[in-house]
């Protein structure tokens, strides 16, 4: 398992690790709260604190890049992994999704969440490490598959949303005994005939490390957004990201 230590990885002037403690959460949700409260203007349990948590977060192992020179946390992602999952009553993402389709698989799977990286630090290699540490968290757990639901923004009506999404179902859709059902489905606006849309940067990592698309999108109110569940089978990851990104 990935320990909770403040060894530095790839790059000297960052840490990936772990949060040893309730302040190390809170320093996690606090940085979720200034992306996703205040950059991109959704509807966050603990606004009142200024931090973005819920109750997934007492169960969820937190993955954090902090800035050694200033001690700021400056990416974070939250890991659910199938025992975790099941003292929390399922994972977050049974709440956007029926995840029947998986019920045989939970005790493999770990569940990436809450993903998000501060403005300032945007230029790659912080997303690195957090899939470095992604990737070393659940190799070493011992666990088969990663899901997780990347948004696509709706601020354009949903154009972009939909082209990406009708680009990766066509390109990389799951075999059907692994489809899942969205619980609130995202209606998708007509599209023009040409046009494309950028992948979000988060998403072009699953993409890039073989993850499928899991079904229809599903629409988060809170947020805005067209979530798209995906799933990345240990088996599908290229041995040159493995050695890359993890230090086994």
């Amino acid at each position: 398992m990935l320990q909770a230590t403040r060894k530095a990885v790839l790059q000297p002037q960052f840490t990936t690790a772990l949060a040893r403690n309730i302040a190390e959460v809170r320093a996690a949700q606090r940085l979720r709260y200034r992306v996703f409260a205040e950059e991109m203007g959704a509807r966050v349990p603990g606004r009142e604190q200024g931090i973005d948590c819920d109750l997934y977060d007492a169960y969820c192992d937190h993955l954090i890049v902090t800035h050694t020179a200033t001690g700021q946390a400056v990416g974070t992602y939250r890991l659910l992994n199938g025992a975790q999952a099941r003292r929390a009553g399922g994972f977050y993402s049974d709440t956007e999704f029926d995840l029947a389709a998986l019920s045989g698989m939970r005790d493999d799977i770990v569940e990436a969440g809450r993903a998000c990286i501060h403005p300032d630090f945007r230029g790659g290699t912080v997303l690195t490490l957090l899939w470095a540490g992604i990737l070393e968290y659940v190799l070493r757990g011992g666990y088969r598959y990663l899901v997780g639901c990347a948004s696509l923004p709706l601020a354009d009506g949903g154009a972009s949303a939909a082209r990406i999404y009708t680009a990766l179902a066509a390109e990389r859709a799951t075999p059907s005994q692994y489809r899942v059902v969205p619980r609130a489905a995202w209606t998708m606006p007509c599209l023009p005939q040409q046009g494309d849309a950028a992948l979000p940067v988060l998403l072009k990592g699953y993409r890039r490390l073989g993850a499928y698309v899991c079904g229809a999108p599903a629409w988060d109110a809170d947020f805005n957004t067209a979530d798209l569940f995906l799933m990345l089978p240990m088996t599908e990851v290229d041995a040159r990201y493995v050695r890359r990104w993890t230090r086994n």
